[in-house]
């Protein structure tokens, strides 16, 4: 079954939370979806392959959600075929005294793919338009700015600007990017949070902390539809990926990043007419021992 994920799922323009559907399976029915997914895992692990061959360009895949709409889980059944000398995970969490001393991009660039590998951001740079626009007294711990009144539209505007042209910049230097956000709903996240207090299991994965975070949900919405709106160009888009059967956002996030790697034209080395004779006489050489 052959379904275009990437052209259904790409933003191309305004992007509105209202009209994206969080419920979206296509035809596929779970067990098709499950069977899918492990084909798909066999053909990312060789172009993987190929990527790390060629080695001439990467890849950077940003992850972006709400709590609990399995950006963790997505990752493992996403990658965990891959060959983890090529694929690099970073979960950003709340920046430290240190990446607050620098710019809001620096911590970024340490974490950025080499040529050759894959970069996963689970959350990433998008935190400091999303996090603190939510939460704009977050921005002072930067300590460039006096005051709340500081963030503008003229602010917000300047940091649309510099994610744009960040993204822009490793685009033109060999950086494939993929920006994916999971887009659960707030029924759905209800019903993963009590499970997360109803197991026992899944006790560890429950914060209290979530609940004053859920209650901002529509301010939230607004900031992402904001961000992905900014930033979905055509040398780095985003995907907004209906998140309520995560089975399904496995099947559609890989079959995206395949396509992505696919349009990368990634192939292996050719050897020179002289290697090639070197690795002949190198056989012989072990034949003759």
């Amino acid at each position: 079954m052959d379904l275009d994920f990437t052209d259904n799922f790409v933003v191309k323009g305004k992007f509105s939370i209202k009209n994206a559907d969080t419920e979206y399976t296509g035809k596929l029915t779970k067990e098709e979806g499950q069977k899918m997914l492990q084909d798909e895992k066999v053909k990312l692990r060789k172009l993987q392959e190929r990527l790390y061959a060629d080695g001439s360009k990467s890849l950077l895949i940003v992850i972006q959600a709400m709590d609990a709409a399995g950006k963790d889980s997505l990752v493992e059944h996403v990658f965990g075929g891959v060959n983890p000398q090529g694929c690099e995970v970073t979960s950003f969490k709340a920046p430290s005294t240190k990446e607050y001393s620098h710019d809001f991009l620096w911590r970024q660039y340490l974490a950025l793919p080499a040529k050759g590998k894959i970069g996963i951001f689970n959350r990433s740079h998008y935190e400091s338009v999303l996090v603190c626009k939510v939460h704009p007294e977050y921005n002072l711990s930067e300590k460039v700015w006096k005051s709340i009144d500081d963030f503008d539209d003229k602010f917000w505007e300047n940091r649309y600007e510099s994610i744009r042209n960040f993204e822009k910049h490793l685009a033109q230097n060999g950086t494939t990017i993929v920006k994916i956000f999971l887009n659960v709903s707030k029924k759905e996240q209800k019903k993963r949070f009590i499970d997360r207090i109803d197991e026992q299991e899944k006790n560890w994965k429950f914060s209290m902390g979530d609940l004053p975070e859920r209650a901002l949900w529509d301010k939230y919405m607004k900031a992402y539809e904001e961000a992905i709106s900014e930033t979905s160009k055509d040398y780095a888009p985003w995907f907004a990926i209906p998140a309520d059967d995560k089975w399904f956002a496995r099947v559609a996030v890989i079959q995206i990043i395949i396509d992505a790697l696919t349009g990368m034209d990634l192939k292996y080395p050719v050897l020179s007419d002289k290697d090639r004779e070197s690795l002949q006489e190198a056989k012989q050489q072990l034949l003759n021992e």
